[in-house]
Formats: structure tokens, C-alpha cells, sequence
């Protein structure tokens, strides 16, 4: 049991969940599942006490039984010891105040990362206020590669969104080619597919081949299809570049996905064995989300940022060329207003940095949270200074097929600008190719005769 003294009231916390649950901000999800802190004195209490907490004690105390849970075995059985060894000696509060540290550069952060784990990440997080995740996020580097390189020092990549709700091709390209004509694409281009079948999905993928190949743009591209589906376009000869799965951070969350390791670790085994990369050979691309496995009952009385940084623990070992959260896409029930999407979307960033993962963000919400463009103006806006791997950008921020609203490219041209921030190198320098950008390395308006010559 985990006790602490606030206000003159004593607090009593069953065990390292609840404690975990009770030290986190406020957010609905929280609340509705019955695990959030029954007032803000007692969420203080809660902190104070994990502030205590050595962090020996998530060695020590798995969440979910290791017998019941692969997530929880394959996070205690590659823990590196050796690399955790400098924080061996120190509790959750050492840990913020280590963090924090000016000594404590890149470099440092690059090598405790193997040794910490998610939920060490996730109990950190909740000392932390906003700027103190931005602060160290902004420390950490992780930088992958397939044929363009992601998450250099200031660079700022965007995976181009061109989904359309019946898949038309038509539709698609142009939405692909309003985004790379305004910088967007350099993570990859990433489809989500309205008719989720095999044949529909080997066809988006080589008309997105045919565009790379017409163009010679240094460009990777995604039908963010089940895991299955890729593998099966895999064994018919369709030019896969990445593999695409939703992820949790619970085994029964994953089921629920209808995805286990082993599975992902074929698929990854698979995708590598097309050699298509040629700067890296990251081939994985992983999306998680607070509320996942609160949604599907599967998060075993853990509050749904624990599990998220769970999740996150699944994606390091399959060594991703990209992972993001799509912080306010599951909706109000998870994440009630602008102000829970903002936090969150801080907290999965920061967690995921923490655990040497490349992170992004889709900054988004959904129409009926209590949510505008300018909250996620604030959140865009933060995550770059926070140094962001990468962020979702659509035309016009507003997704047509998944009915959410996200970024759209000229909010990352602005951010771009505002924070002086590059492309990946390999993309900047086929813009430059392409004479899109000016002397100064803003993109330009093209002559019409041009754009003319390059839509074909």
C-alpha cells in the first residue's frame, strides 16, 4: 500500500495502479472507467507519494502478471539493465529532477533509454507540468530512415493523409499532389482505406508506386490496412514499403486488434526482406491512442496513459520508422475537451521520446468534443518546439473519410516557418529539384504552366 499526508488528510492508495491512476490529470476516460482521483487533493497526494516511489518498484511490481500478459513479459524480458543502471538508485521525483537537468543532454537520454520502462515513463510524466515535457521531449533525439531520414535536428517531417471515402484514385492524387506541392509527404504518404480488401489495397499501393516512380521523389508510402492484409500484398509481389498495425499496450487489447508479437514479427521480417529502403531499414509503422484498450475493456484496471506508454513499449522493439499517437481521434469519452487533448497529446510524446521511439503526433479531434482549431494551433505548436518527429497534415484539416479534424499542410508550412524547421534532407533537396521552393527554402507558387507540366 502507498500512503501520503495532504492537507492534513492521510491518503491510502491499494496498490501501484491505483496509485498511478490517482496521480494522473484529470481526463473523462478517468473518470467514466472509475479510476480517476476523487479530487484534486487527493491527486495531489497520489503524486506525492510517486514522487517517493523508487523506480525499482516497476521492476519489482508488474501492472499485469507476467504470466497473463505478453506485453508485460516482453517489457521485463528486454529491460536493459545495464542501461538503467545510472538510475538504479533513484525515485520518480529523482528521476523528473534528472530529466530536467541541464547535464542531462541527448546523448544521456539516448543511453538510459533501453533501461526505463513505460511505466516508469508514464509515472514520470504525471510530476511534470506541460513545459517540463516539452523541455525534455525537445532533449531527446531518435532519428530512423527508409529513403528519407526522420527526426534530424531541426527537421520536421509530415506523413500526407490523401484519404477519400470512396478511394477513388482520382481523389487520392490530387489530394497526394496538393500536399507535396506545399511541402507535405517527407514521413510518408499514408492512406487510409475506405474498403479495407486485398485487391483495393494492392491498387493504392501501386498507384502510390507509379507517383514515386514517375516523379522520383524520395518518398515512402502506407495503406494503413490490417497487418494481415500486408502481409498477404507481400506474398503477391506488391511494392510494400511499410507495414502499417494499431497497436496497445495490453495483450488482450492487441487481441482485439487481432494482432499478437509473433504475428507482428513476421510482418516485419517480411517487409525487410523487400530491401526497398535505401537510406534505412525501418519498415514498421505503428499507431497507438489513449483510451485503446479502455474502449475494448481490456486494460486490466490501469488508467488509459499507463497502457498508452505500454504501447509504446510493443513499438520499440520492432524498431519503427514511425509511431504516432492520434491523440483526440477516439473521442470526448476518452478525452473530454481541448484542454485533456493538449496534455495528452504532451504526455504520449514525451513517453514515447523517453522510450527512444520516433514520435508524432496527428493533432486532432473530433466534432463533438469540446474541442476547436485552435486548441490543436496550441498543441501544433508546442509539439514543435517540443521536437516532434513528424506530424499528420490533410486538405484543409479536415479528414472527408474518417470525419475528424486534423492539420492541414499550410498549418505545418506556418509552424515550419515560425520555428525555422527543415524538411528530411532527401525530400528537401527533390523539392529543390523540382524548383518548388525559393532561394530561401519556402515553398512557392508555381507558374501555371508548370504546375501543369508536373500534374501530367
Amino acid at each position: 500500500m502507498h500512503r501520503s499526508l495532504a492537507g492534513g488528510e492521510r491518503h491510502v492508495f491499494a496498490d501501484l495502479a491505483t496509485l498511478l491512476a490517482r496521480a494522473s490529470p484529470r481526463r473523462s476516460g478517468d473518470e467514466l472507467a472509475g479510476l480517476a482521483a476523487e479530487s484534486d487533493a487527493q491527486r495531489i497526494a497520489a503524486r506525492m507519494a510517486l514522487a517517493e516511489l523508487p523506480l525499482t518498484a516497476f521492476l519489482d511490481d508488474a501492472l499485469i502478471p507476467y504470466a497473463r500478459d505478453e506485453v508485460t513479459r516482453l517489457i521485463l524480458d528486454s529491460h536493459d539493465a545495464a542501461a538503467f543502471a545510472p538510475l538504479r538508485g533513484k525515485t520518480v521525483g529523482d528521476f523528473r529532477d534528472w530529466l530536467l537537468d541541464h547535464a542531462t543532454d541527448s546523448a544521456a537520454l539516448a543511453a538510459v533509454a533501453p533501461g526505463v520502462t513505460p511505466e516508469m515513463a508514464a509515472a514520470v510524466s504525471k510530476l511534470m507540468r506541460n513545459q517540463d515535457l516539452v523541455a525534455v521531449s525537445g532533449k531527446c533525439r531518435v532519428v530512423t530512415g527508409f529513403r528519407t531520414t526522420i527526426g534530424l535536428p531541426g527537421r520536421l517531417a509530415t506523413r500526407l493523409q490523401p484519404n477519400h471515402p470512396s478511394d477513388d484514385p482520382r481523389g487520392i492524387a490530387a489530394a497526394t499532389f496538393d500536399g507535396l506541392l506545399l511541402g507535405s509527404g517527407d514521413a510518408v504518404i499514408g492512406i487510409n482505406p475506405a474498403t479495407d480488401n486485398l485487391p483495393n489495397c494492392i491498387a493504392l499501393t501501386e498507384m502510390l508506386e507509379a507517383l514515386r516512380l514517375r516523379h522520383a521523389i524520395p518518398m515512402q508510402s502506407c495503406v494503413l490496412t490490417h497487418v494481415t492484409n500486408s502481409l498477404a500484398m507481400i506474398e503477391r509481389g506488391a511494392p510494400v514499403d511499410l507495414v502499417f498495425q494499431s497497436i496497445a499496450g495490453t495483450e488482450a487489447a492487441n487481441a482485439g486488434f487481432g494482432v499478437t508479437l509473433s504475428l507482428l514479427r513476421e510482418a516485419q521480417a517480411a517487409a525487410q526482406s523487400l530491401q526497398r529502403g535505401t537510406v534505412g531499414d525501418n519498415v514498421m509503422y505503428f499507431e497507438t491512442g489513449q483510451g485503446a484498450a479502455l474502449s475494448a475493456d481490456a486494460h486490466h484496471g490501469l488508467d488509459q496513459q499507463t497502457v498508452e506508454a505500454r504501447a509504446y513499449g510493443v513499438a520499440r522493439a520492432f524498431r519503427p520508422l514511425l509511431v504516432n499517437t492520434v491523440v483526440g481521434f477516439i473521442g470526448p469519452e476518452y478525452l473530454y475537451d481541448g484542454k485533456q487533448i493538449l496534455r495528452a497529446g504532451l504526455e504520449d510524446h514525451f513517453c514515447g521520446k523517453l522510450l527512444g521511439l520516433p514520435m508524432g503526433v496527428d493533432v486532432c479531434y473530433t466534432n463533438h468534443a469540446e474541442a476547436d482549431q485552435d486548441d490543436m494551433d496550441t498543441l501544433m505548436t508546442l509539439l514543435g518546439v517540443a521536437g516532434v518527429n513528424f506530424l499528420i497534415a490533410v486538405p484543409g484539416a479536415d479528414d472527408v473519410m474518417l470525419n475528424y479534424q486534423s492539420l492541414s499542410f499550410h498549418d505545418v508550412l506556418a509552424l515550419r516557418g515560425m520555428l525555422g524547421l527543415g524538411m528530411a534532407p532527401e525530400f528537401e533537396a527533390w523539392l529543390d529539384a523540382m524548383e518548388l521552393r525559393d532561394a530561401a527554402g519556402r515553398i512557392r507558387e508555381m507558374a501555371p504552366k508548370a504546375a501543369q507540366a508536373l500534374l501530367g
